[in-house]
């Protein structure tokens, strides 16, 4: 029997793949023979795939993580920009396969979230982190900042409609506005290979650092990344100042104030939504009353 998180079992659901449940033990086994690995104890975090340890057969650690079917080309984009980015800043790829949605990468250590870092301690590390990453990327075939942004724009006021409207429309309308004025400003010569989804779950101990695990597979300005630092730690962005976490992210990267603070009003709505979707609470909550403390507010 394996076991699988809730969260990844409701994101299933919302996808509606209920069967790839039935038949992930089947498909784990599958792979177990196929690449001579032995599956050990799933992690428990996570929302979008079944991640977990694996042994390789010269006994090298390793994990397998297979995504829930139905999000598009999410497991494609993932192997492209591991292997662009070489493991250099992300977990080095050992296996891929693209049908299964199924990828067996290098093993870190604890997630920057056990470690109890203060939030500004952990800022600047996953700052730093985030720009191992950054490097141009033509012809990869991954999806632009341009299209994220009108993907991101659809999916929240599709959702913002579905959950019968859990935040205000003022809201929703202000991530809009941000969407676009994000699609106008990408520029594929200044476009680079960015992360995604920057966070302390996703920022695991290595060789005395941190690497970047589930990159999304995206070619959009660096400030997607830093954007997404607007969106985490809802709770702590509204007992500080949220337009000083701008200023300070860029002024730490030498990026724009504004299109940090856009991505971030993007982000943190359509993260919200989802999270609300998928039961995770209390963060999706959470993240919709810090997009509701700074709707309609722009960089002074």
């Amino acid at each position: 029997m394996i076991e699988v998180p809730d969260a990844v079992r409701n994101k299933a659901r919302a996808a509606g793949v209920e069967g790839w449940l039935e038949r992930l033990p089947a498909l784990v086994a599958g792979l177990e023979a196929d690449w001579s690995i032995v599956v050990g104890r799933p992690y428990t975090r996570g929302s979008e795939a079944f991640v977990a340890e694996a042994t390789r057969a010269d006994g090298a650690p390793a994990v397998l993580k297979v995504l829930v079917p139905g999000l598009g080309n999410e497991s494609a984009n993932e192997a492209t920009a591991l292997r662009i980015v070489g493991g250099e800043g992300c977990p080095a790829l050992y296996r891929y396969d693209t049908d299964r949605g199924a990828l067996l990468l290098e093993r870190l250590g604890r997630p920057m979230f056990e470690l109890g870092l203060p939030l500004s301690r952990r800022l600047e590390l996953l700052c730093d982190t985030a720009a191992r990453i950054w490097r141009p990327a033509p012809d990869s075939g991954l999806p632009t900042g341009a299209e994220k942004a009108r993907w991101l724009a659809k999916f929240s006021a599709r959702l913002w409609e579905e959950l019968d409207h859990p935040c205000s429309e003022k809201v929703v309308e202000h991530a809009l506005a941000c969407a676009r004025r994000r699609e106008r400003a990408h520029r594929d010569e200044r476009a680079v290979l960015v992360h995604g989804d920057v966070h302390q779950l996703n920022a695991l101990q290595s060789d005395g650092g941190f690497k970047l695990v589930d990159p999304d597979g995206l070619v959009a300005e660096a400030e997607y990344d830093l954007g997404v630092l607007m969106r985490g730690d809802p709770v702590e962005l509204l007992a500080g100042d949220p337009v000083e976490r701008a200023r300070w992210l860029a002024a730490r990267t030498g990026l724009d104030p504004v299109a940090i603070w856009e991505w971030g009003v993007v982000e943190r709505v359509s993260t919200g939504l989802l999270c609300t979707q998928i039961h995770l609470q209390p963060l999706g909550r959470d993240t919709l009353r810090a997009a509701e403390a700074v709707a309609g507010s722009s960089m002074p």
